[in-house]
This record gives structure tokens, C-alpha cells and sequence, in this order.
């Protein structure tokens, strides 16, 4: 496909371009309970295809682009016309200039498989069975899932000496469990990992089954006020993402943050734990071709580095780092057990948990918590929880057990101290 590209574009005149050309092979499984209801193969070549075009207005000078997905069906004036019709929309698009990235051709970057020398249906059994091993009650039980492997050869090349490929493998999908014992309720779960990790998937499977028990014993919601607040799985790492969205080159040079190299990103007034994150990558290059490794990006609570891609990189004169594609944040001191010995409400399933890292404030529907008041725990349903992170940042505590998933690795919960609750 790529030559096939290649091609066209130069029969176009278009002389500044970047594509990303991915081959994909897959095993699917769907189960509707314990029984398979479908599997399949899969096998799909596809390429997303940037052109830019250079432009001047007046004294200004302008690189627009525009973006493509090239499927290999598509005939050859199919795909000229595709990219005149591209570059074209490219001259409206008024992007301050800038270089694009330059590179040398390193070819193929065979890295380790974490998932050794499996094959795609043995990844995919491998993690079904785990999954389903924790489906052993009759009254709460998982009704449907979905099994995805994956392994996947990237290419990328740009009109500026670009030319990397690497491959990459991963296990991932979706599962609901349900429990008809007391309320009829459904708890929906994803997962996604680069590695043999059916630990986790067990450990995900258990959990969610006992959560969706508890939440059919739920019957009313916490009373309203502040509570000392503990996040668990997910949601810590939606919540800790605010920091990684505000220190991006992207944030940064459009002024939605005003974090900076060597800013207190905690706001300084900081009571418990400092915050300590690392970006990280799980493939050598980014789309754009640059080189990826782990980078510190706060350490107790200073900024030590912007991310982010080549454009906004060159507007704020700086290296670009590359787009990462997770972090790490460090674990803490207490175990969840010690977090708990405190009054604590424990979110665990909210309807929609958000963290606007525009304006700092988080929250979503409570699904289910459980409440502790010093004496017994309780599990509650409904309500809301309404926070900010400028206040919830100076009384953070993580837990030193930690979690490992796709894109992020932390710890197990995180709790912060008088975040309002909307409930009865």
C-alpha cells in the first residue's frame, strides 16, 4: 500500500506529507454468559495520510493540513483524488508555520513481545478463561463479554526522512456483570493490557462481581456534605490525568495552563503526599516518528518537563518529547487497609466520573459507595460528587498497592479530604 501512496501523492505535486501505515490481525471472542456465541479472524490494512499545504497571507505564513484514511480497496485515481481533494481543504486551514519533524530511516524495531511467542488465539483463551474462572455464583454472574487480541505493524514515513516501523501486541475488551439477587443491576467493565497479565484480569472480574452484589443492596444515597473522599481503579487515573493534560506543549502554548518548568504543580500549600509522575510509552516511536522513552514529568510536586508533539513543541522553542501514550504515578506509603481506618466514602462505580482539567473541577453520578462512619460501612447509591482539584491536591494520599493497565500504571486509590457530596 505504501508504494501505492507514495505514488499517487506524487502524481498529485504534493511534496510535504506523513503516513502512518498499520497492519492489523486479530482474534474476537463474544460471549453471551459462559457460552461462545461468535469468533472470528481478522486481518485489515489501513493508512491515515496527512497533506500539508503551504501558504502565505500578507507578511503571515501558514502549514495547513488535512487528514485521510486510505483503505487498500480503494482504486488508484480513487486515491489521487482523495489526496487533491485533501490538499485543497489543506490551504483553508490557516496553522501558524512550522517544520515537521525530521527523522532518518531506522526500519524495523523489533521489540520484545510481552506476550512471547503466543499465538493471537492463545491470547485470547488465555484471558477468557481468567475472566470467566471468577464466574462461579449463580445470583451474579458475567452475561456478556468481549475478548479482542491484536497484534499490530506500524509504519510511519514523512516527506522529511521519516522512515521507522515497529510492532506492537494487546489484549483487550469489555464485560457486564449481573446480579439478580435483590435489585436487578448491571455493572459494565473494560480492560485492556500489553502484557500476560491474567492476574489483573481475575483480580478485575472478582471485583466487579462483588461490587455489582453490593450495589443490588443498595437502596439509598449518602446524606449531603464533605466527605474524606477515596477514588479506586479507574477513576485514579482519570483523576491524576488533569496534571498530564495541563503540562502538554498543546495546553500550554494555547493558554488553557499556566504550568510551567519548575512550577509547584500542587499550588504549593501541599499537607500529605507530593505528587510523583512518570510518562511513559509502550512503542519505540510516536506517530510522528519520534524517538519514545520514559521521561520524568513531576517530581514531588515540581514540573520537570512540557510534553507533546512536534508542532506546539516548535511554537514554545522547545525539543518535542513525542505524544506518550501512558504515565506512571507513584505509589504512596499507606496500605488501602490503613486508608480505611478513617470515616471514608469509597466511590466505586460512578455513572460517568469526569475530570475537566480546564478548570479543575471533577465529579459524576454515584452509582455506588460505601460509607463508613467510624463504625460500619454501608453501601449507598445516588447522589453526586462535585470537587476540585486545587483543593483536593493539597491533602492527597495514594495508596501503596498499585494497578497496571494499557495506559497507566498507579496506585490502587487515592484519598482527599472535604470534597462536597450532593445527596439526600
Amino acid at each position: 500500500m505504501l508504494d501505492r501512496i507514495l505514488s499517487a501523492l506524487g502524481k498529485c505535486g504534493i511534496e510535504d506529507y506523513h503516513i502512518v501505515v498499520k497492519d492489523e490481525q486479530s482474534a474476537e471472542l463474544f460471549f453471551i454468559k459462559k457460552e461462545l456465541d461468535m469468533q472470528r479472524l481478522k486481518k485489515v490494512q489501513t493508512a491515515d495520510v496527512s497533506v500539508y499545504h503551504v501558504f502565505e497571507e500578507g507578511d503571515n505564513r501558514f502549514r495547513g493540513v488535512a487528514s485521510v484514511q486510505v483503505q487498500d480497496s480503494l482504486t488508484q485515481p480513487e486515491m489521487e483524488k482523495l489526496f487533491a481533494d485533501a490538499y485543497y481543504a489543506a490551504g483553508f486551514v490557516k496553522n501558524k508555520y512550522y517544520d515537521l519533524y525530521e527523522g532518518t530511516k531506522v526500519g524495523m524495531v523489533q521489540a520484545k513481545d510481552p506476550f512471547g511467542e503466543k499465538t493471537l488465539n492463545e491470547m485470547v483463551q488465555g484471558f477468557a478463561q481468567a475472566l470467566f474462572a471468577e464466574d462461579v455464583y449463580k445470583e451474579v454472574f458475567i452475561n456478556s463479554a468481549e475478548i479482542f487480541a491484536s497484534r499490530l505493524t506500524v509504519h510511519i514515513r514523512n516527506s522529511r526522512g521519516v522512515d521507522v516501523s515497529y510492532n506492537r501486541s494487546r489484549v483487550q475488551g469489555e464485560f457486564v456483570v449481573q446480579c439478580t439477587s435483590g435489585q436487578d443491576v448491571e455493572t459494565y467493565q473494560d480492560f485492556s493490557y500489553n502484557g500476560w497479565n491474567l492476574d489483573a484480569i481475575r483480580e478485575k472480574a472478582r471485583n466487579t462481581i462483588e461490587l455489582t452484589r453490593a450495589r443490588a443492596r443498595a437502596t439509598t444515597a449518602p446524606a449531603a456534605g464533605e466527605y474524606r473522599l477515596i477514588l479506586s481503579g479507574g477513576y485514579v487515573n482519570e483523576f491524576m490525568s488533569y496534571y498530564v493534560n495541563r503540562a502538554s506543549s498543546f495546553a500550554i502554548y494555547q493558554k488553557y495552563s499556566t504550568f510551567s518548568v519548575g512550577c509547584d504543580v500542587q499550588g504549593g500549600e501541599v499537607s500529605k503526599d507530593r505528587v510523583n509522575m512518570t510518562m511513559k510509552s509502550n512503542v519505540p516511536f510516536s506517530d510522528e516518528g519520534i524517538p519514545m522513552k520514559n521521561r520524568e514529568l513531576v517530581k514531588d510536586g515540581k514540573l520537570m518537563m512540557i510534553h507533546g508533539g512536534n508542532r506546539f513543541a516548535q511554537y514554545l522553542g522547545i525539543a518535542p518529547t513525542g505524544n506518550f501514550d501512558g504515565y506512571k504515578v507513584e505509589a504512596g506509603n499507606v496500605s488501602i487497609e490503613q486508608m480505611k481506618e478513617q470515616p471514608y466514602l469509597e466511590v466505586v462505580n460512578f455513572s460517568d466520573f469526569q475530570m475537566d482539567w480546564f478548570t479543575g473541577h471533577f465529579g459524576g453520578e454515584i452509582r455506588l459507595a460505601f460509607l463508613y462512619d467510624g463504625k460500619t460501612v454501608t453501601p449507598v447509591t445516588g447522589g453526586s460528587v462535585n470537587g476540585n482539584i486545587f483543593e483536593a491536591q493539597k491533602s492527597l494520599v495514594f495508596s501503596k498497592e498499585m494497578q497496571v493497565e494499557k495506559d497507566f500504571e498507579g496506585p490502587k486509590a487515592v484519598a482527599m479530604d472535604g470534597v462536597s457530596v450532593a445527596g439526600i
